[in-house]
């Protein structure tokens, strides 16, 4: 493969107030969104009553779904002459959301990818497609549950016209995206010249001055992937990706039976899919912190299930599905510098 691609920056050290002080902002964050919560009491006994074998269930989930994604880092590196283990691929996707988290989002946990497969395989063009196109393919994938969660909603009459319109318009927005990333297959000089007019306008307007190359190296590396893939590789991603969020969809199941009410598939998709794309929409916000929980709580409340189980279940998802994970990441970034 064709490495000309640029390296990016070394990666800045992470002082530990970095994620300190975020981390308490966080959780004052997330306690604000919910007011749901009626009393104490209740919550604490249907903590109680939780089936320790279900979060178990629930633990094993979500650890085949950090596995589906080292098999799309595996799958997207494998493009080329370098090899990526599924399991050390799980652990590069556990730093690099780390690392997201507390220094720049997902152009931070692109960046930590590219190092890590880069130190790995010495893989330059691999590295930028593995930085770039998990978040492409998991994107793409929600807006497609998202789609068929909202029919099913609108079918069963339980969206009012707010939330219709405003999801409706969400889902519009990345319908375009994906029109115009399918057109710039074809057409890429056209989609450069549009995306960078877009961006200079924009950063003109915030009164910023901004570096073009990284857009157009994003942009080279996100095209030569999907160019790729479309060559009859693009199973194995969109697999992975595929069991990356249906693993996770299933962590969030067992723990709703666990608290005591036992979701319909259909509802648990609708809810996990509009609430998983609003987080794709407020991308500013680290980690989807009170964009997740809120909107899983409101939306899955005003479906019909109590408040107190709703809360309690998804405090325990996230709990599981990125708390841990989140801290995990940390000392895992140590054992992969040392190694």
């Amino acid at each position: 493969m064709n490495r000309t691609l640029h390296h990016p920056a070394s990666l800045p050290k992470i002082p530990l107030v970095r994620y300190l002080l975020p981390l308490i902002i966080i959780v004052l964050a997330v306690v604000k969104f919910f007011p749901q919560i009626t009393t104490l009491e209740n919550s604490i006994s249907v903590i109680r009553s939780m089936s320790v074998l279900l979060i178990f269930l629930a633990v094993v989930a979500q650890v085949c779904s950090y596995l589906s994604s080292g098999y799309v880092l595996k799958v997207i590196v494998n493009l080329g002459q370098s090899r990526l283990s599924i399991f050390r691929g799980a652990l590069i996707a556990m730093v690099a959301a780390s690392i997201g988290l507390v220094a720049g989002g997902w152009v931070s946990a692109a960046t930590i990818t590219y190092r890590l497969v880069q130190n790995d395989e010495n893989a330059h063009e691999e590295a930028a497609l593995a930085g770039v196109l998990p978040l492409l393919f998991n994107t793409a994938l929600l807006v497609i549950l998202s789609t068929i969660g909202l029919m099913y909603l609108l079918i069963n009459h339980q969206l009012s016209s707010a939330q219709m319109f405003g999801s409706g318009f969400i889902l519009f927005i990345f319908w375009l995206g994906f029109v115009v990333i399918i057109f710039g297959i074809k057409h890429q000089d056209i989609v450069e010249r549009m995306v960078l007019w877009i961006v200079n306008h924009l950063m003109r307007l915030l009164g910023r001055v901004y570096d073009a190359t990284p857009i157009r190296n994003m942009i080279n590396s996100t095209f030569s992937g999907l160019t790729l893939l479309l060559n009859g590789r693009w199973k194995g991603a969109a697999l992975g990706s595929g069991l990356n969020i249906g693993f996770d969809m299933l962590t969030l199941y067992f723990l709703f039976i666990a608290a005591g009410h036992a979701s319909n598939p259909g509802v648990l998709m609708a809810g996990y899919s509009v609430a998983f794309l609003l987080e794709k929409a407020f991308f500013f916000i680290p980690g989807g912190i009170g964009v997740i929980e809120g909107g899983l709580v409101a939306i899955y409340t005003s479906l019909g299930i109590p408040g107190t189980i709703c809360v309690v279940a998804i405090l325990s998802y996230r709990l599981i599905s990125f708390w841990i994970p989140i801290l995990l990441g940390f000392v895992v970034w140590v054992y992969l510098q040392r190694t």
